[in-house]
């Protein structure tokens, strides 16, 4: 089971630290990825994270004001957002996968198999 947190409404150019944190049976290793899914929009991959943490990618879009890390405790995962955007205004979902790395080419949805709620990311101009 997977549990999304930190989400919110704020002002642009604020930031925003998202959490995610399973519980539960979970598989010995895994890749965590966040989602994000705007009203009347597909989902898309936003970062992605290995086990170890020595891993990570972003997408384009939001490169540069992303950071994806693994907490002490390593089954939580946190999503650092800067300089946030109204078109960053999304619900964020973290998934996860027991495929390797450096097997997922895409980070596609299809490519995660557990999924969180959801946290709302709303950001005002």
């Amino acid at each position: 089971q997977l549990a999304e947190s930190g989400g919110g409404l704020v002002q642009a150019g604020a930031s925003l630290r998202l959490s995610c944190v399973a519980s539960g049976r979970t598989p010995s290793y895994y890749v965590v990825g966040w989602f994000r899914q705007a009203p009347g929009k597909e989902r898309e991959f936003v970062a992605a994270i290995s086990w170890s943490g020595g891993s990570t990618r972003y997408a384009d879009a939001m490169k540069g004001r992303l950071t994806v890390s693994r907490g002490s405790a390593q089954n939580t995962v946190y999503l650092q957002m800067n300089n946030l955007k109204p078109e960053d205004t999304a619900v964020y979902y973290c998934a996860a996968t027991s495929r390797a790395y450096g097997n997922i080419r895409d980070h596609a949805p299809s490519d995660y198999t557990w999924w969180g709620q959801g946290t709302q990311v709303t950001v005002s101009s």
